[in-house]
């Protein structure tokens, strides 16, 4: 097949610092070629080299073509009709890559306009028939919502809405599944494949999830620190690797079981739960009525137990954790170590947090730019307890850090010098600091490669083990579930379709739409 887009000895330097080396690859027309590694091997910033979308301190040399197109002698007013036009780009990190004030119809809207001069009614039309393609429910609605209104999993699907508006030659798909739950991911993927082979475009798809690689890519090529590992058919590469650090990430499943519980004794329940949020009001119009983001359910979690909770995007898993965090409004009861939460307020509501704690999906957003990691780590000590000393404070910063797996001395550092997985653990520590009984851990693997995530999980079981803490664990990756979790609960739309012991729900489950998801996952039974 002739080739879409070719890069030979690409390499891209910061500031006299080399990250990518003399790197050589090919997409063809109709082709998925696979780009993987860890983070930090050079995967998003080769991607961004080639399209000109690096900052000035970069340097980028090498042969750059799409096509007869001669990418390193494009001016700025070229590349304005290049990107989002014949080269689709969905980027990494859909929390930040959508503008907050502007709807998502408008955001999709923009590019249909620069690029087709499409505008109104037809405009209007396109824009829905994009999100219906992405598998976004409510289309309609969704077109007027705004991108805080959606869940991560919506973000990333509305992003590939925009990447495939125009029906690209080449789509650029930069961890375009990251925060999809299994089965979208599938529905995501085979979309794509479809407009691949109808229009002959080729794909370059960067990914750290090998099992997607090995289901939808013809060939992969590694890199590992900025060079090329090896490159072949995915087939070949996967059953006899060639390089010693293919092997290494091949090898890198999630494994291995939950420490023993604690004591049965619950430390969580709820009864009754439930959340609803008002739609907007449009003018002469009546209110529609509420929507149930949660419908009333109930649970339970013991001590130093571990609680799966998994579902698709928007079946209201972080909107649950987050009623149970009394951080939205609910209805229903929450007991916590046989306490009511659900009716404390001010003070009473404040030292409660202190007892549970969250780590977020995004390693990226959820640490302050501006603080270095000692404030961080140290800043809900200082808030619960004001009255240590700051040689306690520190002692206890440089003990926690340590307990992570991380050197004291990158207490005085910033967030932007560590990987995501490094970022990760300092969300970890902040939150543990604290020593509490709880600790809700919302989609923190999602964005970490295998590897990494094999050591988060790691980390994990031995700090449960030690403190004896209960974890609610939100996930769509089951591998990382299975390794982690006691029990598991399937939510879908709201409602809890499924529940039990991890294995046997994994293994035997009962409801469809639980076989649905562990097929997508393509886990094998132990």
């Amino acid at each position: 097949m002739p080739d879409l887009l070719r890069l030979e000895d690409l390499s891209i330097a910061f500031d006299g610092v080399n990250v990518v080396d003399r790197l050589t690859l090919s997409v063809g027309r109709g082709e998925t070629l696979a780009l993987v590694g860890e983070s930090g091997s050079g995967k998003s910033v080769s991607a961004l080299g080639t399209m000109g979308l690096l900052p000035g301190n970069a340097s980028v040399t090498g042969a750059r073509w799409l096509g007869d197109t001669d990418l390193a002698r494009l001016r700025a007013r070229d590349w304005q009709g290049l990107r989002g036009g014949r080269v689709g780009f969905i980027f990494q990190e859909p929390m930040t890559s959508l503008n907050p004030l502007h709807t998502v119809g408008k955001q999709i809207g923009e590019t249909l306009r620069l690029h087709q001069e499409l505008t109104g009614k037809g405009a209007r039309a396109r824009v829905i028939e994009l999100l219906e393609q992405v598998q976004l429910p409510r289309a309609e609605e969704l077109a007027d919502a705004w991108p805080h209104q959606l869940s991560g999993g919506q973000r990333q699907r509305v992003m590939i809405a925009m990447a495939i508006a125009n029906a690209p030659e080449l789509l650029i798909a930069d961890e375009p599944t990251t925060a999809l739950d299994v089965t979208v991911q599938q529905e995501i993927l085979a979309l794509l494949a479809d407009l691949r082979d109808q229009h002959g475009m080729g794909m370059l798809f960067i990914t750290h999830d090998l099992n997607l690689v090995r289901r939808h890519a013809d060939r992969v090529c590694v890199l590992y620190q900025g060079r090329e590992q090896e490159t072949g058919p995915v087939e070949r590469v996967f059953t006899s690797p060639r390089s010693a650090y293919t092997r290494t990430l091949l090898e890198a499943e999630p494994e291995g079981r939950p420490v023993a519980v604690v004591s049965a004794t619950p430390l969580l329940k709820a009864e009754g739960l439930g959340v609803s949020f008002q739609r907007p009001k449009k003018l002469l119009m009546k209110r529609p009525p509420a929507f149930e983001a949660v419908k009333p359910l109930s649970l339970r979690l013991g001590h130093g137990e571990t609680l799966g909770i998994v579902g698709e995007s928007g079946s209201g898993k972080t909107t649950l954790a987050m009623a149970l965090l009394r951080l939205v409004q609910s209805h229903g009861e929450i007991h916590l170590d046989g306490s009511r939460l659900d009716g404390l307020t001010g003070g009473a509501l404040r030292r409660m947090r202190q007892r549970v704690q969250i780590v977020f999906q995004d390693p990226y957003g959820s640490l302050s730019p501006r603080l270095p990691v000692a404030d961080i780590v140290s800043e809900g000590l200082r808030f619960h307890h004001p009255d240590l000393e700051e040689s306690e404070v520190r002692r206890r910063v440089a003990d926690t850090l340590r307990e992570v797996g991380l050197p004291e001395a990158c207490a005085d550092r910033y967030p932007h010098e560590f990987s995501g997985g490094q970022r990760q653990r300092i969300a970890v520590a902040r939150a543990i600091i604290l020593e509490p009984a709880l600790l809700v851990l919302d989609e923190p693997t999602s964005a970490l490669d295998r590897t990494v995530q094999k050591q988060l999980v790691a980390l994990l079981r031995d700090l449960q083990a030690r403190r004896g803490i209960s974890y609610l664990f939100i996930s769509h990756d089951l591998a990382v579930v299975r390794a982690m979790a006691h029990r598991i609960l399937v939510l879908k739309e709201g409602e809890i379709v499924e529940q039990g012991d991890c294995l046997e729900v994994l293994e035997r489950p009962r409801s469809d739409y639980t076989r649905a998801l562990v097929a997508a996952a393509g886990l094998a039974p132990r």
